[in-house]
């Protein structure tokens, strides 16, 4: 299939960013947001910048290959995990790296967020497991990561946070906040005592996920 992108993805990427920090997602230099473009090459915030400040000159573009082809900032050191998203999956055109607090928590517990919730079935596919932990920055990340993603919507990074992958950044930030909500959810739950699952979602949130993600 042709892959994927996103019209303007300049301003997707930085509204996302921006959105991302506004909803406590991540702190103000930490996280990541990318698009992927017509021509095949990939829009992705820079490093270390406060997204408070950030504009659209801020923005990096690289080809597939992670060479820099637009903009003069350094690229998020998180690239590696954006690119190998797109090269796995070409129905992908956005991918959003966050340190949502409860969905780190699981991570660091290396504990999938269990289907428990209707929309976390509905809109990521199922449980969010916890990819195989790899150093931060490192391409052996973006393997790990997208082991897990063939057919969810999210994964943990095991002892860092998360990745989401989506039609588009916008549609990747609301998974990210499905999965941290179900993550939150979850935690309160065990607090209470238990959690119980949902009662058979499998193949057919499986479906649905898919048929959304591929459409």
């Amino acid at each position: 299939m042709a892959a994927r992108f996103v019209e303007d993805a300049a301003s997707a990427v930085l509204d996302t960013a921006q959105e991302l920090l506004a909803r406590g997602l991540v702190d103000v230099t930490s996280g990541n947001v990318s698009a992927r473009r017509c021509d095949g090459a990939l829009c992705i915030t820079p490093t270390s910048l406060d997204c408070r400040v950030m504009t659209l000159d801020d923005l990096v573009v690289v080809d597939p290959s992670g060479q820099v082809v637009g903009g003069w900032r350094q690229p998020s050191s998180e690239m590696s995990l954006h690119l190998a998203c797109y090269a796995a999956f070409p129905e992908v055109a956005g991918v959003v790296h966050s340190h949502a607090l409860h969905a780190s928590m699981f991570a660091v517990a290396r504990q999938s967020v269990p289907a428990a919730v209707d929309e976390l079935a509905m809109y990521a596919g199922g449980e969010i497991a916890v990819a195989d932990y790899a150093p931060s920055g490192s391409v052996a990340l973006g393997d790990a990561a997208v082991r897990c993603l063939a057919d969810r919507g999210a994964t943990l990074l095991a002892n860092h946070g998360m990745v989401a992958v989506g039609r588009s950044p916008a549609d990747a930030l609301h998974i990210t906040t499905v999965v941290e909500r179900a993550a939150r959810i979850v935690a309160g739950a065990r607090a209470l005592g238990r959690v119980v699952a949902l009662p058979g979602p499998g193949e057919d949130a499986l479906h649905a996920y898919r048929s959304a993600r591929h459409g």
